[in-house]
């Protein structure tokens, strides 16, 4: 028999072995190279996801060179991220707002400046700012938008009230936050929690069942009437205002202070039946309108004088009231703004802070407050 050759495997198979090992070298140094790319990109603040897309639609340098940018790792985190709006996103500050590359993409589509988008996603929601994305062009954006607390939703109605009354942009924008550009009372926004800040007028109601929880009784040596019923918050500001009142001659008392909404409802009907509708509309809360129902407001008067607004106790109060946390909160300079008549002894606890803030510029309402660091 003839004898089988032998075939030797030893060499084929090492030099698959160094084969396989080369490749493996290959795909190592490629995902070394690879994760130090995107770790360029995440040092800046890039997302993981946006630092491959970066990578792989080879943005890696434009997007060095510009560093961090949330507006620009949104982008490329979105499906949304068109290419031909690369630098507009870098130049576009962030807002935390849903859909904001597809309201880019749409704003800049329409015509829309970076400035001008800026502006517009500075004052408006997810919601009125795609909905402003849909319309034609508007112009002269800073007409009303140059004020931080101008809101892009209001825009038709900041050009309607202008136009009716010809009021210049800031007395326009505080007037129609205000909701004062609707019908009273037709038009309001429920007010459901207790604070110090809380506004309640004839666009801002309370349900029939509020009542701050701390309401207490006030002790008669400050009132006029027995159980009569407050917040405590205020009752213990005013009782500090009275000591300090009392300290320098001077006699106040609370002549009315916390009314439920039924003893609103019985209140209105008192009036309608002495002095008929007309007066009810113009002098008298509506149930769930009045100030009274918070707790935090006092009808206060003077135990040496039958008229308030001529006493020395009416005096004193404009001088010193804000010390404690009160301001007179229907002045007659601004019965369009508040909706109500002057009322000289209504006084309104707000805190020490407001009020400070408030005397401190020329005794402005509350609803100019409202407007200006409360209506977010």
């Amino acid at each position: 028999m003839k004898k089988i050759k032998s075939v030797h495997v030893k060499p084929v198979f090492a030099t698959a072995l160094k084969v396989l090992g080369f490749i493996l070298f290959l795909i190592l140094g490629i995902f070394i190279f690879y994760r130090v790319q995107i770790r360029d990109l995440t040092k800046l603040g890039y997302s993981e996801v946006a630092s491959n897309r970066i990578l792989f639609s080879k943005n890696k340098q434009k997007v060095m060179s510009i560093g961090e940018n949330k507006t620009l790792n949104l982008a490329f985190e979105s499906d949304d991220f068109n290419e031909k709006y690369f630098q507009n996103y870098a130049k576009i500050k962030y807002i935390e707002q849903d859909h904001l590359i597809q309201n880019i993409n749409q704003l800049l589509k329409v015509g829309y400046s970076n400035q001008d988008i800026n502006i517009i996603l500075s004052h408006g929601t997810s919601e009125s700012v795609e909905a402003f994305a849909k319309r034609d062009k508007v112009h002269y954006l800073e007409e009303f938008f140059s004020y931080d607390f101008a809101k892009l939703e209001n825009y038709d109605r900041y050009v309607q009230y202008s136009d009716e009354t010809g009021e210049d942009e800031l007395e326009t924008i505080i007037y129609v936050n205000l909701d004062n550009d609707q019908v009273d009372y037709d038009y309001s926004e429920l007010v459901s929690k207790f604070s110090l800040d809380m506004l309640v007028n004839k666009h801002h109601r309370l349900d029939e069942n509020f009542a701050p929880s701390d309401l207490t009784v006030i002790e008669e040596e400050y009132a006029s009437e027995a159980d009569m019923q407050c917040s405590r918050l205020a009752l213990n500001a005013f009782k500090e205002m009275y000591r300090a009142a009392e300290a320098e001659g001077y006699q106040l008392v609370i002549n009315s202070a916390y009314r439920s909404y039924q003893d609103q409802v019985d209140l209105v009907n008192f009036y309608f039946d002495a002095y008929g509708q007309e007066y009810v509309d113009k002098y008298v809360a509506k149930p769930g309108y009045s100030e009274h129902q918070t707790g935090l407001a006092f009808d206060i008067g003077s135990r040496n004088s039958r008229t308030f607004a001529n006493s020395k106790e009416f005096v004193w109060m404009k001088d010193n009231a804000y010390k404690y946390g009160f301001i007179m909160r229907f002045d007659e300079r601004y019965e369009d703004l508040t909706g109500f008549r002057k009322e000289p002894w209504h006084y309104r606890y707000v805190g020490k802070d407001i009020a400070k803030y408030v005397y401190e510029h020329n005794n402005m309402s509350l609803e100019e407050y409202y407007v200006l660091f409360l209506d977010k």
